[in-house]
C-alpha cells in the first residue's frame, strides 16, 4: 500500500512516500517559505523522483495540528483535494504523535513542543508502551512554568523535541534535571514518521471524515484580537 504523506503544521514542509516495506522517498525543507507555494511542487517532484504517479497512491496522511493556522489549512486542504480527485482514503494524525514517534526507542518520557507563542508550547508527554505510542495526557497549550511543574512532578527522565527547543532549550536544561535532547534532525516532523502512524490506520481500513478539519489548541490570532476589541466595547457600552 503506497502512501503520500505531508507535515505543514510548522515552518517545516515536509513530504514523504513509503508503504509497508519502508520509506521510498522523502523531500524536506525547513525555512520560511510558503507552504501554499512550496508543497504541490514538492509532491509533484517527489512522485517523479520515485517513479510514481497519483494513480499509484492508495492512500494519504496529512498532519491535523496543533500548529500554525495558515499551514494546517493548507495542508489538509491539499489533501482532501487529491484525495478526492484519486478517490482515496485519507487519515490525519496529530504533528505531536509524529514528533514523538521518531523518538519511540527512547526509555523515559517523551515530550515535544511546537512554539505557541509569547512563552507557551504546544505538548503532550508519551511513554513507548510495548513499541506502540502511548499518550499520558490530552493534547494542551501550556506556559513553559506549567510543563515544567508537571514533568518534575512526574519524576522521570524526559527527552523533548520540536522547533519550540530552539526558543526553550536553555530554559528547559536549566530548569529540569534528567533531560535530553535529540540531535536536531530529529527535532522537526518528518513526513516519514507521520506517515508510518497513518499507514497503520489506513491498513486497518480506518479513515477521516470528508468533513474533518484541523486542531488548533488556542484560537487564531486575528480571532482573539477580534473577541478583545469586542470586550473592550463592550465595557464603554455599559
Amino acid at each position: 500500500m503506497n502512501i503520500l504523506s505531508i507535515d505543514s503544521s510548522s515552518k517545516v514542509a515536509t513530504t514523504a512516500v513509503l508503504n509497508e516495506n519502508g520509506l521510498i522517498a522523502e523531500y524536506t525543507l525547513n525555512n520560511k517559505l510558503e507552504h501554499s507555494v512550496l508543497l504541490m511542487d514538492m509532491i509533484d517532484n517527489l512522485l517523479k523522483d520515485s517513479n510514481l504517479t497519483i494513480d499509484n497512491i492508495d492512500g494519504f496522511v496529512v498532519s491535523k495540528g496543533p500548529g500554525s493556522f495558515t499551514g494546517l489549512r493548507i495542508g489538509m486542504a491539499t489533501i482532501k483535494g487529491l484525495s478526492f480527485g484519486a478517490d482515496k482514503p485519507y487519515v490525519s494524525i496529530s504533528s505531536l504523535d509524529a514528533l514523538a514517534y521518531s523518538l519511540i526507542n527512547f526509555d523515559g518520557i517523551i515530550c515535544p513542543i511546537m512554539d505557541a507563542l509569547r512563552d507557551s508550547v504546544y505538548t503532550c508527554l508519551y511513554k513507548n508502551n510495548n513499541g506502540k505510542l502511548e499518550a499520558l495526557m490530552d493534547y494542551a497549550a501550556l506556559d513553559l512554568e506549567e510543563l515544567v511543574t508537571l514533568l518534575k512532578e512526574k519524576g522521570e527522565k524526559v527527552i523533548f523535541t520540536g522547533d519550540g527547543l530552539v526558543k526553550h532549550k536553555e530554559y528547559l536544561m536549566n530548569n529540569l534535571d534528567n533531560c535530553y535532547f535529540p540531535p536536531n534532525h530529529l527535532s522537526i516532523i518528518r513526513a516519514s514518521s507521520l506517515g508510518e502512524l497513518g499507514l497503520k490506520l489506513l491498513l486497518e481500513n480506518k479513515a477521516d471524515d470528508p468533513n474533518s478539519a484541523p486542531f488548533y489548541l488556542k484560537k487564531p490570532q486575528a480571532q482573539r484580537e477580534l473577541e478583545k476589541r469586542l470586550a473592550l466595547k463592550d465595557e464603554h457600552n455599559i
